[in-house]
């Protein structure tokens, strides 16, 4: 749960939008890491291309239940989508984001984007562009599936471009929209100004190498002890299954082509959450994008203490309760 400290923090920075809840919720805890939960594979086609998508809630739909809030995940440049959101690290506590929110009674879906994980491998670069027509095809097995039309969304860097050019091209399927680790402009960010230096790369070759090395340095390059080493070594065991190299496309973007997400086009309720020490953005950076959001129903939440990979971090349990919190905001009565 946010300390008092981390809320007050997120409001100053912010100036503006709902940064809490009711009192009830404020103190209920994440649910039992034990609770049983379903799971099952879909498949969506982009033409020829076929993506994997994976669901968690906690039963099996019933034919006349009544319909689940559906929580689409969408991954990062890095990481496919189950060692994402469903990763299991023995012995540290509960780290899939789909278990948590599907024993809060949500219908959790993600999927691998073009050339991650267990989707088709193409001679695509698997950039954003690409990720929002993955989203199409996805949300289009979503809607069949769940039989409802909207779906709240979180994304995570590269993720949170990909959900907001999707909220851009596709506003009548998304309810609520999370942005996590967000870049607008790019401007300012040591961790873009030190991939920039590969851009010749990125624009020469399809796929970029990807190895254990790499996948903990996510964790360390903006601020050790931000999160358990245990996690670095489950998310490599669990991400090197599927190869050692992986698209250039949102790298190629997030060096050369921002900004891709246009705020003023982003029609939705959008939550913007910021780990503290997170270098893929500034915050004067995050906060012009979120000034020029039209939607009042907005909130920009800093969370103290956390790095870019918040989803993985310490501050992990902070990330949920103000996912939740927003996604289940009352109405005004």
């Amino acid at each position: 749960m946010p300390s008092r400290r981390a809320l007050l923090t997120a409001a100053a920075v912010a100036g503006f939008g709902y940064l809490g809840r009711s009192p009830v919720h404020a103190v209920e805890p994440p649910p039992a890491p034990g609770a049983p939960v379903w799971s099952a594979e879909y498949e969506a086609k982009k033409g020829l291309v076929s993506l994997a998508m994976f669901r968690k809630r906690l039963a099996p739909p019933q034919a006349g239940e009544r319909p689940r809030p559906v929580l689409v995940f969408v991954h990062g440049s890095s990481i496919s989508s189950r060692p994402s959101f469903d990763l299991t690290v023995p012995g540290a506590g509960e780290y899939s984001m789909m278990n948590v929110f599907a024993r809060w009674g949500y219908d959790t879906w993600t999927l691998d984007h073009e050339g991650y994980g267990r989707s088709s491998r193409t001679d695509g670069n698997a950039d954003i562009a690409s990720g929002v027509e993955d989203l199409k095809a996805a949300t289009e097995v979503i809607a069949r599936e769940t039989g409802r039309a909207r779906f709240h969304f979180y994304g995570g860097s590269s993720g949170a471009l990909r959900a907001g050019a999707f909220a851009m091209a596709r506003p009548e399927r998304v309810e609520r929209l999370i942005l996590e680790a967000f870049t607008w402009t790019g401007k300012g960010s040591p961790t873009l100004a030190k991939r920039a230096e590969n851009l010749a790369y990125f624009r020469a070759n399809h796929r970029r190498p990807r190895g254990r090395d790499m996948i903990r340095s996510i964790f360390t390059r903006d601020k050790p002890g931000t999160s358990d080493p245990r996690v670095a070594e489950a998310l490599a065991d669990a991400e090197l299954a599927f190869g050692d190299t992986i698209p250039t496309g949102t790298y190629l973007d997030m060096t050369a082509n921002l900004p891709v997400v246009d705020p003023t086009r982003v029609k939705v309720p959008v939550l913007m959450v910021r780990g503290e020490h997170d270098g893929i953005a500034t915050e004067e950076d995050l906060l012009e994008f979120y000034r020029r959001l039209p939607n009042p129903d907005r909130q920009f939440i800093v969370l103290a203490g956390a790095s870019h990979a918040v989803a993985l971090g310490h501050t992990r349990q902070q990330l949920w309760h103000v996912m939740r919190a927003f996604l289940e905001l009352p109405r005004p009565s």
